[in-house]
């Protein structure tokens, strides 16, 4: 297994400042899903309205786009967790401004141990992460470890992630995944489907992994210590 070091994950989350959160939406929410990973922005979101709990997580918010258009947003207790504190920022305001509601917010580093003093959850979101941490499909499959010791009973843990490998790109894609390869944003070459699907079904009893274009979307349930 790949050890991953705190500092490439901060090197890896540089990009996202508040500056560059204003484009965000535009570049990966309605282009980049739809043109270049062929997963558009709706089949994530619907897995929101679908699977959000009463209380729950989310993992990496971006923008908050996913959360400020979901309606268990509304209603759900929220609390967002980033190791960038831009992002946090920028999503509890674009939600309370929908919801009238500020989500709490964690900074930590997933690849870390949490705290279960910050709480359990009914849902758990890790929306666009995985292809983000450094390492083997081992090594990121520690942040599943730390938020399954934060999962309620009953509850489910839910996302997608962009694949680097064991999957077709098309032109758009492989120029973007060379592009954020190369400067660390992504961390992704080697992530294929079949070791997604393995580190999942070692945690978790029911799995769901559904592949989209370039990006794999899963749902799981029932971990397995």
């Amino acid at each position: 297994m790949t050890t991953v070091s705190t500092r490439e994950v901060h090197e890896g989350t540089r990009a996202y400042t508040s500056r560059s959160l204003r484009t965000y939406d535009a570049i990966v929410i309605t282009a980049s899903n739809r043109l270049a990973w062929r997963a558009p922005s709706a089949l994530m979101l619907a897995r929101y309205d679908e699977l959000m709990g009463s209380a729950h997580l989310d993992v990496g918010p971006g923008t908050g786009w996913y959360l400020a258009h979901a309606e268990p947003s509304r209603t759900c207790d929220l609390t967002l967790l980033d190791i960038n504190p831009a992002p946090l920022e920028a999503a509890a305001s674009r939600v309370e401004a929908v919801t009238g509601t500020r989500p709490a917010t964690v900074v930590a580093n997933v690849l870390e141990s949490l705290s279960p003093g910050q709480g359990t959850y009914d849902s758990i979101s890790l929306n666009y992460v995985l292809h983000c941490l450094p390492g083997d499909w081992d090594a990121k499959a520690v942040a599943l470890d730390h938020l399954i010791a934060l999962m309620r009973p009953g509850g489910v843990l839910f996302g997608a992630t962009i694949l680097g490998s064991g999957v077709r790109h098309n032109l758009a894609g492989a120029g973007l995944m060379r592009l954020y390869n190369r400067l660390g944003i992504f961390h992704n070459t080697g992530d294929d489907p079949t070791g997604l699907g393995r580190v999942l079904d070692s945690r978790f009893a029911d799995v769901d992994l559904e592949q989209v274009g370039a990006v794999a979307l899963f749902r799981a349930r029932s971990p397995r210590n």
